[in-house]
């Protein structure tokens, strides 16, 4: 199917996502048949008739999950406004305090697993601020609400089973078992699932702990991160200078090259000193465009986005987990007065980009990879520099205005 035959359809998606939450829920009687279903279920999956009959017999149905589950944001964060927002000064000097404070708990796990300390307490930042918030949502209505509603229910019902399983198995009482509107569980904010895999008992009491055990939550952090793939020895990438002719066409997760190609394209680490001549196979990334950081990622920044599918966030826990090690903040920072570019206005660049014989990927409204690529292309065509980063040039070429009454207040 020709990408122009999709925008009235896109479109009409976009519009069905504005109705009121009302028109998208089931009505009570609805879902209480659905939990009677999701009973049978569990009674399939081996859960004990008394969790069954007392526990998920009384599940409530909640509206704010399904609005919440149904929100998509309205802007698009810019990189300075996200890592701004997420490495603060605060939130650095606190990891490097329960860094030193838990040194022979994260040195073990260490041992046990090939993790760091340092990006293991930069997850648990980012994940609750340390503890300091799970979420105050049954974790149990979350699930069940989702798992009765259409969009996602097979994924959502496999999690409801699961947390019932954590019941079950003792490692918390269902009335204590809280956490995110979607079902996240503890310090580290694992699902259900990943929690039957992964968590451990690491303070040797009976119960995996992710609530109110420290020791259980590294610990688990830990052997999740070695299950989906970390490289013990290597780090997750490292901020880069550039050359002044440097071709951002190169840019982007799906080109890697080993540190000693980068070194002939004339790629510096961020003090200007010689890229290390080891082994390593890296893709650049320049999140905020020619004017900001670069940075070279490895393998392991690969594990992080397998926790949170996001380039920001995997990079935000790159730099806060440097930071809490002792390093100092980025040596180029990303400008501060990037826009928050509107789904709306995204969408408009991507129906542009099509108009040029660019492709995007899907017209969704969302600046993501295939978007990127597709403005590198453009850029590249248009003698512009090739960073993949909309900025005034580009929306002027593409004939868009440049959205500047929604730029971030500072």
């Amino acid at each position: 199917m020709r990408i122009d035959l999709l925008r009235p359809v896109v479109k009409a998606v976009l519009v069905l996502s504005t109705f009121s939450v009302a028109s998208l829920t089931w009505a009570n009687d609805n879902f209480q048949q659905c939990v009677e279903d999701l009973q049978d279920k569990a009674r399939a999956h081996g859960i004990s008739n008394t969790t069954v009959d007392q526990v998920l017999a009384g599940v409530n149905y909640l509206d704010r999950v399904i609005e919440l589950d149904r929100r998509q944001p309205e802007f698009t964060t810019p990189f300075s406004e996200y890592l701004g927002l997420r490495v603060t000064e605060q939130r650095v000097q606190k990891g490097r305090e329960l860094y030193r404070q838990h040194q022979d708990l994260l040195q073990r796990v260490t041992r046990e697993t090939g993790v760091p300390g340092h990006y293991l307490v930069a997850f648990w930042g980012l994940e609750t601020n340390y503890g300091s918030y799970f979420g105050k949502m049954s974790t149990l209505d979350s699930l069940a609400t989702l798992a009765c509603d259409p969009r996602r229910s097979e994924y959502f019902t496999g999690e409801l089973m699961a947390a019932l399983q954590i019941i079950d198995s003792g490692d918390i009482e269902a009335e204590r078992m809280q956490g995110s509107w979607a079902g996240a569980l503890g310090h580290v904010q694992f699902m259900p699932s990943v929690f039957l895999r992964y968590a451990r008992d690491a303070d040797q009491d009976g119960a995996r702990d992710l609530w109110g055990s420290i020791p259980d939550a590294m610990l688990s952090a830990g052997t999740f991160l070695k299950g989906i793939g970390w490289e013990s020895g290597l780090r997750w990438g490292r901020e880069v200078l550039l050359p002044k002719t440097f071709s951002y066409q190169m840019a982007g997760l799906g080109q890697t090259k080993s540190l000693a190609e980068w070194r002939e394209f004339g790629l510096t680490d961020a003090f200007g000193r010689a890229l290390p001549d080891v082994d390593v196979k890296a893709s650049l990334l320049v999140p905020a465009g020619h004017e900001g950081p670069a940075f070279l990622v490895y393998d392991n920044f690969d594990v992080i986005m397998r926790w949170n599918r996001s380039e920001f966030y995997a990079l935000a826990v790159g730099h806060l987990a440097d930071r809490i090690a002792g390093a100092g903040a980025l040596q180029n920072p990303p400008p501060s007065d990037s826009p928050r570019l509107s789904r709306q206005i995204v969408l408009e660049l991507q129906e542009k980009l099509i108009a040029n014989g660019v492709d995007p990927g899907a017209l969704d409204g969302i600046l993501g990879p295939a978007t990127r690529k597709a403005l590198r292309e453009y850029q590249h065509q248009k003698g512009l520099v090739a960073d993949g980063f909309p900025d005034s040039t580009t929306f002027a070429k593409l004939g868009v205005a440049f959205p500047q009454q929604e730029q971030q207040k500072q």
